[in-house]
Formats: structure tokens, sequence, C-alpha cells
């Protein structure tokens, strides 16, 4: 399971590295300590959403942006949630439990965002999201 915390610290660091700025720097723009600042972004800590509006408007997003991306992680997540445990179903019954070796790894690329799952097991899966920064092109969000 994917927490949303999470998701939202690596959505603010993914717009914040590619501004090429510092913790510091945004920190002090949306008045919010360096430290707390860090543990939004690392999902240690949950942002209210006072707080994440002011460091959306630090960074020059819009909150909406933000969610936007929150939310098309979400779904490349859900998306890989399902087709693991299909591909997981079918091998149970024909195939032994994967080794370190034999791990199974599938992975999805939506635009920016790559979702990578890694199953070790059925007690271990890790899952792994991406952001590949670049400019956003708000054109491109609308299908006609």
């Amino acid at each position: 399971m994917v927490l949303l915390r999470k998701v939202i610290g690596d959505v603010l660091r993914a717009r914040r590295l590619a501004q090429h700025r510092t913790l510091r720097e945004v920190s002090t723009a949306a008045n919010v300590s360096l430290g707390y600042l860090s543990e939004i972004e690392r999902g240690h800590k949950e942002a209210s959403s006072e707080l994440l509006a002011a460091i959306c408007d630090a960074l020059g997003a819009g909150l909406s942006d933000v969610l936007s991306d929150v939310s098309a992680t979400f779904a490349l997540v859900e998306q890989m949630e399902s087709a693991f445990l299909e591909a997981a179903t079918a091998s149970s019954s024909t195939s032994p439990a994967p080794t370190p070796e034999t791990a199974v790894v599938d992975s999805v690329t939506d635009g920016q965002v790559t979702v990578s799952v890694r199953s070790d097991g059925p007690l271990r899966t890790t899952l792994t999201a991406t952001r590949t920064p670049g400019p956003r092109h708000p054109e491109s969000l609308f299908v006609g």
C-alpha cells in the first residue's frame, strides 16, 4: 500500500529539484522550518492543507497541479497492484515462490511517472513510484 503523505512528499521534492532549489530556499519562501519541510518531502510528516498550499505557492505550483500529480501516481499504483495480483494469482498455482534471483519485477510508465513492483515472495513486495521532472503542459491534460 502506498501512503498519501509519501506520494505528496515525492511530488513536492520532484518539483523542487526540477527547479534546482534547495530545501532552505523553499522553506524560507513557504515560512516553514527546513526540518519540517524535509520530513514532509520524505513522507514522514503530513502537511496540513494550509501548509501544503504555502509550499505549493513557494514552488510556484498550483495546489491542483500537485494534487493532480499525486492522483496520477495513485492511479498508476492501482493499475500495477491489479496487474500484479492477477499475475501472482495465475503464477501461484503453477510455480513456487520467487527467490531473490527469480524475483518478479514489473513496471509501467505513464508520461512522467513510472511505477515498479518487485515481488520477492508472498510476504515481500516493494512498490516504487518515480517521477521524471519536466515542464507541465496543461493543454495535454484534456483530450477533446
